[in-house]
This record gives structure tokens, sequence and C-alpha cells, in this order.
């Protein structure tokens, strides 16, 4: 799908100005849209909205379908008069960095609110609240059960639960129904709060002219309602152990390859079933977004499956998945829809076959372009339209952190290929993406900023210190929105 010329800004919510420890769906999500519209960019690039669990990665969540309670806005249950003021006035004061995002003080302050407010709202007249369980029942229900489940079994995960719950016997489920209702009917309201409020921003950022790309990850986390209520569709032994997990082998970003441990999916079942449940998925997901990014693509074509229990990916293997057939079903139930590929990485002919087949555009890292010692096809003179340049993404260093620590061979490349640096590195990378060819430019906000490493939201194969980035209110100025209006403009994105 060839995409019109524009460009965007990559930023994840919880990356926002938040006054509760991280960003939200709140004013500063607002005021970030009207930034976009001054600065003249089209696109608002988005990492996954799931629920985080276990290191808070937004690629690890309990649901392929729920949204994160830590992006609930609390000032606007203020203003739906599901809070007072003064509820939140007991936390404007408390101690929390606001250059990284504290999401254990978030996790406290919200769960405290959400369910004051959940007071209040049982008392309330609930037609729309009626209306999206109803709409969203095939996943609210099991994912809201899951949830008060983990709960009632000390967030211990599904494997770990009583053997009758594991197995999701009926009459054991029927009493825990029962017995948890009131813990059931919480979870189905701060999802029904999270879509309400996603689809308020969704529908601001598309009166003021921006679409957004959403981002959804090839796996799904072993501790998932998914893997609990769905273990057909996953490599499990009969206890509902993993056979083979998730990772990449040994590439640019580690020498170990990365394990991630998700489960891997049992394709020959998916495909006996049709599908269907990645159908749902993707279905979800384009009501969500306007565009969505498949993370991993590779994986759709082959993926690297590693022995459960293995400490490092570097005895994964190579197995086959039916991609081909899953985009054939996919395309015969919804027909085309807007996606980026995520082709990164050890990337084979048949992967590129199937991306082109498909006319999905993939992605170009202009951080890659240059090693002086390998050919690529990362530096713009090589690009043709279908496809989206970045300068960086979330996975890699900033512009600004990663010129200071790359070869001074690489340096000198840099320098003969881009000419003058006197912008500064970040923006002169910046001018090449929107300059190239490439239908679609996007850049992350750190490097509108010009930050150093400090402000890297991620450095895959590593568990400490990601997804902490956040900026500050005021860090974002006119002069940034003018100089990206103006390039926005010059290069007719």
């Amino acid at each position: 799908m060839n995409f019109v010329r524009s460009s965007g800004i990559l930023l994840h919510i919880t990356s926002l100005p938040g006054n509760f420890g991280v960003g939200t769906l709140g004013e500063e999500a607002y005021e970030f849209v009207d930034f976009l519209e001054t600065a003249n960019q089209k696109l608002w690039q988005l990492l996954p909205l799931g629920y985080t669990g276990y290191g808070n990665s937004p690629y690890q969540c309990f649901s392929a379908f729920a949204g994160n309670p830590l992006l609930i806005s609390l000032e606007k249950l203020v203003q739906k008069g599901l809070l007072e003021k003064d509820d939140l006035k007991n936390f404007a004061h408390s101690k929390i960095n606001s250059e990284k995002v504290n999401y254990e003080k978030a996790k406290k302050i919200k769960s405290s609110l959400l369910f004051k407010a959940f007071e209040k709202f049982i008392t309330t007249e609930q037609k729309d609240f009626e209306l999206f369980c109803n709409e969203n029942s095939q996943w609210l229900d099991d994912f809201a059960m899951y949830l008060s489940l983990k709960e009632e079994f000390s967030l211990k995960p599904w494997n770990r639960w009583p053997r009758l719950v594991r197995i999701r016997e009926n009459n054991t489920l029927e009493n825990y129904k029962n017995t948890l209702s009131k813990n059931i009917y919480y979870h189905k309201f701060v999802q029904y709060i999270f879509f309400s409020q996603w689809f308020e921003l969704k529908e601001y950022a598309h009166k003021k002219g921006i679409k957004i790309i959403g981002d959804i990850p090839l796996y799904v986390s072993y501790d998932s309602v998914d893997a609990w209520m769905h273990p057909e569709i996953f490599l499990f032994n009969k206890n509902g152990v993993a056979i083979r997990v998730s990772g990449v082998p040994p590439d640019y970003f580690s020498k170990n390859g990365q394990l991630w441990g998700n489960p891997v999916y049992n394709w020959k079942y998916l495909e006996q079933s049709g599908f269907t449940w990645w159908i749902e998925r993707v279905i979800a997901n384009l009501k969500l977004f306007d565009i969505i990014r498949i993370d991993h693509f590779r994986g759709l074509v082959a993926y690297w499956s590693v022995p459960y229990g293995h400490k490092t990916a570097k005895k994964g293997e190579w197995v086959y998945a039916p991609g081909k057939k899953l985009f054939e079903a996919l395309q015969k139930e919804i027909g085309k829809f807007p996606v980026i590929v995520e082709d990164l990485g050890f990337i084979t002919q048949d992967v590129e076959e199937l991306r082109d087949s498909l006319c999905f555009p993939g992605m170009k890292i202009l951080q890659f372009a240059f090693d002086s010692i390998e050919e690529n096809n990362y530096l713009p003179h090589t690009y043709h339209e279908n496809c989206i340049v970045y300068t960086g993404t979330h996975d890699n260093n900033t512009t600004v952190g990663w010129y200071k620590n790359i070869s001074a061979d690489d340096k000198e490349f840099v320098k003969k290929y881009c000419g003058s640096l006197s912008e500064g590195i970040a923006k002169t990378l910046i001018i090449m993406a929107w300059a190239s060819v490439a239908n679609i430019a996007v850049t992350p906000l750190q490097d509108i900023l010009e930050l150093g490493e400090k402000a890297r939201m991620n450095t895959p194969g590593t568990q400490q210190d990601n997804w902490l980035w956040k900026y500050k209110k005021g860090d974002l100025t006119e002069k940034h929105a003018e100089w990206l209006a103006k390039l926005t403009k010059k290069y007719h994105r």
C-alpha cells in the first residue's frame, strides 16, 4: 500500500509530561497533538498501548486487546465527575522524578484513585458502559476474569494457579465469577475508561489532520489471558509449559541474540482454525489506529525458535510460519488495510518477497546507513517511494547518542555523505529523512529535542532502565514547531 507523502513523530504516551509519574491520555496528549498540527505533521506514531506486566515493556502485556490503565488521565475523571479535585491534591506534591517515568508510584496512585472513581461510577447510569461491554465481550469478559484471578492468587502467572483454575474447569470458574464479581466489574470499568479516553483523543487528532500509527507486537506474553484462555494457539505441553520460546539470533544489537521468552505460536492450529485469533486481533487494532505497524514482520515468514529453558538465544533455529496464508485470510476478511512492516534484522529473500507481494512498506533506519565497512540499503540514495524512513526507532540510541559512540571511520563517512553538519547531527539526519523519496518520514521526539543517550527509550536485550524517558513541560517550544514546519513545507510532506 502506497501512502501519501507525509511525516510525523514517534512518541509513546508514557513519555508525555504527566503529573502522577507517567504520561497519560489527558491534557498533555492534546497539547502534543496541537504541536504536531503547528509543526505541519500528519502522523503520530505510538508504541503498543497494552496493559503492561513485568518490566513495564509495552511489548510484554497481559492481553493482546486490553489497554494500559496507567495511561488513564485522572484529571479527565475529575471532569467527568468521577473524582473530586481534592482527590488529586493528596498526590499533587508527591516526590516524583519528572525526568523519568515512575511506574511504581504511578501504579500506586492510579489504583487507589481508579477504584475510588469506580465506587462512584457504579451509582450512575451506565448505558455507554453496557454497550462497551457488549461490543468487546469476546475479549473483555476473559480479561477481567484473568486479572481478578491474578489478584486473588497474589499476582502469580496463570501456570502457578490452582490446577482447576489453570485448566479453566467450568464449575470452578463459575464459582470464582460469583466471588470475584465486583473485581471483574472493576476491571471492565477500567477498560471502559481507557478506551473512552483513547477514542476521544483519536477523534481530536483527526480533527487536527493527524493520523495515528499504532504498533502490533508479533508475540504476546506468557503471563497473559491469551495464553491462559487459548493455550491451543501456542506450543505448550499438556501442563501449559512452553516447549519453545521466541527471540532473535545474534545480530547488530546483541552477540548472544535476544531471548524474548514469549511463547511461539502453534501455526498449524492457527491455520486450521482460519487464523481467527489473528483476524480478531488485527480488526481490534484497526479500530484503535489509522495505520498499524507489525513488529518483527519476519517472524511471520520464519521465526527464531529457542528450546524453553535456554539462557540465551544462540541455540535456536529458524522455523517456517505461514505468513502468506495469514495475510490472504486477513485480506479476505478485512480487505486491504494500511500496514507498515518492521523488516529489520536478519531479512531473507522470502521475507522481502512477502512484503513486496503485499505492497507493504518496510523501514529504513538512517543510523544503520553509515557503517563504513558493510554495504547496506539504508542510505537515502537507495530508497524507493514505498518505504518509511526513520532517523532511529525506540530500539535505537538517540541520534546524538549514536553519533557520539560510533567509530572515527563511521563519523568520517557521515561527514562525507551528509556534507555540512552545521545544523547538528540530529537535525542533519532529520533533514535527510524529510528530503528523501520515502513516502513517510518519522523521527523520535528525542531527535527533535537533540537529546543525548540518557534519553534513549530502550536497549534491546536488556531489562533495566528501559521505557523510562519522558520530556518535561516547556521542553517542546514554538521554535521546534517552526523549524519542523518549514522543513516539512520545503520537502512537500
